[in-house]
């Protein structure tokens, strides 16, 4: 399934492309995972290739950097792989709320688009394919408009259809995250609106991670509640293999990372110091974050039955894009990750960008 709806985005941006000064065109190398050594790491650049040892195209967009694969976007929500490798990247514009695929030098696809409301944290803030996408074209996403916060259908030349509606906005708090699970089960995750409060309350949608099996348009049953007391900008990292869910949010004393449990959620590891958790990642064992006041990558190891133990984060990157936000990973052991320095950072020419990172040893790896 997963494969099939890779195969189509990477499609979107196959073929030639004409690089000229307006158009923002990409097209990356290929990463190859490799052992994973403990200590902080820089970002492994992908191996040449013919094309890298063409003159790269000229431009306003053009970033030097070769793990970057993502330039000149507006302020980022979701990000997710567009292809196997890892070389193609879709995100979301949270601010335009645009759903664009592309990859280094290019070229650029907007696959679908919604208007939001992107005052404070809120506007396009995550997407997922449909898991038919192949044959339907079907995307759904969390949005921001004027009264609340939403998921929509999206599908080529018509207006986004409601899923579920009455997600509660606020001024910040907005930022949640969503993924198919199955087929049939969508799984959100909602902010608490800056509202902490709503996020224990039952009959609120804001702070829950809540399950959606209905997909009509129109009047559907309220979704089920997995979990809440969620926090502002929850970003779900669920690993594929397991099935195990793990959320990132932040609070007002405190950052954090858990797992869902048939109980509840169970905290696996904190931050006092509130580094702004924005995104998470699960691979080779590990477990990501990426942060925006920090501007890092920190890892932590995935516990195990056999081995349950968590052991202190581990720094891999640290401020060389800037402030980051979310991130998605690959089973080959890469990361992908979307900055914010628009909305949060000190922006360069070429940002909003979103860049490829092979981590070296950032989640404690057993050895």
């Amino acid at each position: 399934m997963l494969v099939a709806v890779l195969a189509v985005i990477a499609l979107a941006v196959g073929g030639c492309a004409n690089f000229t000064e307006q158009d923002r065109q990409r097209e990356a190398g290929a990463f190859s995972p490799n052992n994973r050594p403990s200590g902080q790491a820089e970002p492994t650049p992908p191996p040449e290739t013919p094309r890298d040892t063409q003159p790269p195209p000229t431009g306003p967009c053009v970033d030097p950097d070769p793990a970057v694969i993502a330039t000149c976007l507006a302020s980022t929500g979701g990000v997710m792989p567009g292809d196997e490798q890892g070389e193609v990247t879709v995100v979301a514009e949270r601010t335009t709320g645009k759903i664009i695929t592309t990859k280094r030098y290019g070229p650029e696809r907007v696959l679908g688009q919604a208007p939001v409301d992107a005052s404070g944290d809120g506007g396009l803030i995550d997407f997922a394919f449909s898991p038919t996408y192949s044959q339907d074209r079907l995307i759904y996403a969390l949005i921001t408009t004027p009264s609340d916060n939403r998921v929509v259908r999206l599908a080529p030349g018509d207006v986004p259809k409601p899923i579920l509606t009455g997600i509660p906005k606020g001024a910040t708090g907005n930022m949640g995250s969503m993924y198919f699970r199955t087929p049939t089960e969508l799984v959100v995750a909602t902010g608490d609106a800056g509202n902490p409060a709503a996020a224990e309350d039952p009959s609120s949608l804001a702070g829950k991670l809540l399950l959606i099996t209905s997909f009509t348009s129109g009047v559907s049953p309220r979704p089920r509640i997995l979990a809440s007391g969620f926090g502002s900008s929850v970003a779900l990292c669920p690993n594929e293999t397991s099935g195990t869910i793990y959320v990132a949010d932040q609070t007002a004393t405190e950052d954090r990372v858990q797992v869902i449990e048939e109980g509840g959620p169970k905290v696996l590891w904190t931050w006092p110091d509130k580094p702004q958790i924005a995104g998470c990642g699960v691979t080779g064992g590990s477990i990501f974050v990426s942060t925006t006041r920090t501007q890092r990558i920190e890892g932590i190891r995935e516990p195990t039955r056999e081995d349950p133990t968590i052991t202190p984060p581990v720094v891999a990157l640290e401020k060389r894009y800037g402030a980051l936000g979310r991130m998605a990973a690959l089973p080959n052991g890469l990361l992908q990750v979307a900055t914010v320095n628009k909305q949060a950072g000190k922006p360069k020419p070429t940002d909003d960008r979103v860049f490829r990172f092979l981590p070296q040893g950032g989640g404690n790896d057993r050895t």
